[in-house]
């Protein structure tokens, strides 16, 4: 079967979105909200007068009407017309506002003054555990696109606007379409970002090279496989020796580190879908539970079934939006 040539489609592919929170504010001057983070990655788009977004720890950002805004992490951040303002915690709105289960019913409400309008539309997603272990737990805390920078110029924040109207009409089928629609406007947001970084981050780098992504993309395509050092190389067409040297300069570690990592985020992907520990570490190639969760432990803080809690605790919390 031919590969294809586009890699960073072959990467971003495991960015699925498996559920989805929208959302919509219409916000008069004077306001303020404050999030202590949430549980999946946010996009955000506004409308009307501009307003400033800070993330915990990072410089405040002027949001213009259009541009796009992505927190991958859901980071703790405010929201204001003017952020001397105390913020109303996002928590208080929701209990004020939200009706049932926040997945299911999409969240507005009306705040503020008298003062300029802003609305800011928003969909929350649950991205896969392979996506956000491997992809967004590496990006900044918040990705900005400025309106004139989107590309095709007004696509994306024209995709955004559709997902929020249709979900707010309650349309047969709204919640499949907002995790699919959410998940292409995050595609092409990573997408955005990542073709305007001039050297690229670690495996960025290493899809710029043609040789390299090729091995890059049979790890992703095939990260069970049982890949040696040698196999990797030929997929690259290169000796065993400098491929080794080549993939550590650009990528930043070594192949079969790499590989680990891929391998790891897969296990964590499937102990998220509750399947037994044991099919786990054997899908992994480890000859037994004990060592596949040493390894695991190793690779993320926390052994396989205490991460499974703190994954169902997570998902449980996801549409809570405070």
């Amino acid at each position: 079967m031919k590969q294809s040539s586009d890699h960073l489609s072959d990467v971003l592919a495991i960015c699925r979105a498996e559920r989805a929170v929208t959302a919509s504010f219409s916000l008069r001057a004077p306001w303020a909200l404050a999030s202590e983070g949430v549980p999946g990655a946010m996009v955000r788009i506004a409308q009307g007068q501009p307003y400033w977004l800070q993330v915990q720890g990072q410089a405040p950002l002027q949001v213009m009407p259009g541009d796009l805004v992505l927190l991958p992490l859901g980071s703790p951040h405010v929201i204001a017309s003017d952020l001397a303002l105390a913020p109303v915690p996002f928590a208080r709105m929701i209990e004020r506002f939200a009706q049932g289960p926040k997945d299911e019913n999409p969240l507005t409400f009306e705040h503020g003054g008298s003062g300029p309008a802003t609305r800011i539309d928003s969909v929350l997603l649950w991205i896969s555990a392979h996506g956000r272990h491997t992809i967004l737990n590496l990006l900044p805390p918040l990705l900005h696109i400025p309106a004139a920078q989107a590309a095709p110029p007004a696509m994306l924040g024209s995709m955004l606007q559709a997902l929020i109207e249709d979900s707010l009409a309650r349309r047969a089928g709204w919640r499949l379409a907002a995790a699919r629609m959410g998940e292409l406007v995050l595609v092409h947001v990573l997408s955005n970002h990542f073709a305007t970084q001039q050297h690229g981050q670690g495996w960025v780098r290493g899809l710029a090279d043609v040789q390299i992504a090729r091995a890059m993309a049979a790890i992703h395509g095939r990260p069970r496989h049982e890949w040696s050092l040698q196999a990797l190389a030929r997929e690259a067409a290169m000796s065993r020796s400098r491929f080794a040297e080549k993939f550590k300069t650009l990528v930043g570690e070594s192949p079969m580190a790499y590989l680990l990592q891929q391998r790891m985020a897969h296990a964590a992907q499937q102990l998220e879908s509750g399947l037994p520990l044991a099919q786990v570490a054997e899908d992994c190639g480890y000859e037994s539970e004990r060592v596949f969760a040493r390894a695991f432990k190793r690779w993320c803080g926390l052994p396989p079934r205490a991460y499974q809690r703190s994954t169902r605790a997570l998902r449980e919390e996801f549409a809570a939006l405070r």
